[in-house]
């Protein structure tokens, strides 16, 4: 199998958070979204990062394979957004497989099929990212439609891809009831649906910002409150999702 280089922003070799058990994580250089809270905003450049080879990324993952098969884990293709660079994540999926490694498939959804169902389909895990269910809400927080992410989550469904999603709690924009009844209602209809989390905001990036000279407009934004994130989170496990995998 030949190699396909691509180019990746950094690896975190023992991730907990981005799939079960012990987790490769390797976050591509690249993405088309724009959202405001996002904090590795240092991975959009698609001219980023470093240059390197699927090869040498999954024989990197293998000195740490006995961990991440006794944890039941695997490794994790993030980003930026893994499905900027789809033959790259392709390739890196297939050799994995080959060593008898599973693959999670941490995204946006944000692609044109004709270019990612590849990756879709052979990834183990798929780990949506949410922003928003209501398009005109998306466009605001990403500066990008969401139609092509419901595009993929239509396809993810139809091919009955095992799915976690995740959507980020920010206050005064992802956090009032219309988008959370939004976002209710779409997971409702997800039969694939394994384990939803929310994320509350935090402001980790901001400094990333001011060094690319980026306009952040979250500032003065702060985290959701406890109290509030629990009832959110008993609202929706209560309606049938299943909230962080119960």
């Amino acid at each position: 199998m030949q190699a396909v280089t691509g180019r990746i922003h950094s690896i975190e070799t023992c991730g907990m958070v981005d799939g079960p058990g012990l987790r490769f994580v390797v976050f591509l250089q690249g993405c088309p979204l724009r959202c405001r809270y996002c904090h590795n905003p240092d991975t959009w450049n698609c001219d980023g990062g470093k240059i390197t080879s699927s090869e040498e990324i999954v024989n990197e993952a293998l000195k740490y394979k006995t961990w991440m098969e006794t944890s039941g884990g695997g490794i994790t293709l993030s980003g930026g957004e893994p499905l900027f660079q789809p033959e790259f994540a392709e390739n890196i999926i297939d050799r994995a497989h080959k060593k008898g490694i599973s693959v999670a498939l941490d995204t946006s959804g944000f692609g044109n099929l004709s270019k990612t169902s590849n990756c879709l389909d052979k990834a183990d895990l798929i780990i949506l990212d949410i922003k928003t269910a209501l398009p005109d809400e998306y466009k605001k927080l990403t500066g990008v439609s969401s139609e092509k992410t419901l595009t993929t989550l239509e396809y993810l469904k139809k091919i009955k891809k095992p799915l976690w999603i995740r959507h980020v709690l920010v206050p005064g924009l992802t956090d009032d009831i219309a988008q959370l009844t939004a976002l209710k209602n779409l997971l409702l209809d997800i039969p694939t649906l394994e384990k939803f989390e929310f994320l509350p905001f935090h402001k980790m990036g901001e400094q990333k910002w001011e060094q690319l000279e980026y306009n952040y407009t979250l500032t003065n934004t702060k985290p959701p409150k406890p109290d509030f994130v629990s009832k959110i989170t008993k609202d929706f496990s209560l309606a049938g999702i299943p909230v962080n995998g119960s």
